[in-house]
């Protein structure tokens, strides 16, 4: 069970959004879809879902040519940006349509979610603000039911409360009944807690595809003073640095296993936003 992502590229006019992205979701993770704006996340969240298609490649849904393919498409779920519900239709109404093309959409868990998180059900959507608008759509994401979910900036507009509900939701889900979620957001230094592996796009290309453990491995920070941090990274695969006054942050690929620090040098591990940052700068 898993979705493929084969050889897929995009263009829109001159512009390539996507370049031959091969890249596999499995069943029961979550997943961290990063990358800087118009790095092509969303592009390839959309031609997943069948939103747009590609120019190249393909999209194979547990065995399945999804393009097209209502069965394989019935399994995937992509909230994002657009709001495709009828203006005219309170909350509570769409919750019992969702189900017509959702069958396993649950809309006593719905209405759990829209208590806890303050929702008016009686609503409109038009008539939500941005944040809102964010809830009512994490409610019936997180309550479709589909092996794939996919979420694209799902925390736009929430306050730090809302969030922080969205995030022991999905994580209570996920603990009761594992599915794959996909997670594209900017907010990297909340999301490092709950994802598993991590996806980086940069120019429309995958520059990372690792679990989170182990890409955090993969460098450390060097903090000291500038002439201290400059002696100690000669040599080594700097992908970055910082200067405040006469003190100086490096950002190194490799691993200090067995050094001696030198005086003066203060090594820390690389939390996953600065090594994102880094690996993302042009």
């Amino acid at each position: 069970m898993s979705i493929e992502i084969k050889d897929v590229s995009k263009d829109f006019k001159n512009v390539r959004a996507l370049n031959m992205i091969n890249l596999t979701f499995e069943e029961n993770k979550i997943y961290g879809l990063l990358g800087r704006n118009g790095a092509g996340k969303s592009t390839l969240l959309k031609i997943i879902s069948n939103r747009i298609f590609s120019t190249s490649g393909e999209v194979i849904v547990d065995g399945e040519i999804a393009r097209e393919n209502d069965k394989a498409l019935g399994k995937i779920y992509l909230m994002n940006e657009s709001n495709l519900y009828p203006p005219k239709m309170k909350i509570k109404n769409i919750f019992k349509w969702t189900k017509e093309f959702y069958p396993n959409f649950d809309t006593e868990y719905a209405l759990k979610l829209s208590r806890a998180f303050n929702l008016n059900v009686n609503k409109y959507p038009r008539a939500l603000s941005t944040g809102y608008t964010s809830i009512f759509k994490i409610i019936i994401a997180l309550s479709v039911n589909t092996p794939y979910v996919f979420l694209d900036e799902p925390v736009l507009g929430l306050d730090a409360n809302h969030r922080d509900i969205f995030y022991k939701f999905l994580i209570e889900k996920y603990a009761e009944k594992p599915f794959c979620c996909v997670i594209s957001t900017h907010l990297i230094e909340e999301v490092s807690s709950v994802i598993e592996d991590v996806i980086i796009v940069k120019n429309g290309e995958i520059i990372r595809n690792q679990t989170r453990d182990s890409i955090l491995r993969t460098g450390f920070t060097v903090s000291g003073s500038a002439a201290a941090v400059d002696e100690f990274i000669k040599g080594r695969n700097v992908i970055g640095t910082d200067s405040i006054g006469g003190l100086k942050t490096a950002y190194v690929i490799g691993s200090m296993s067995g050094e001696n620090i030198p005086d003066g040098i203060e090594i820390s591990a690389m939390d996953l936003q600065k090594l994102f940052v880094q690996l993302t700068n042009s």
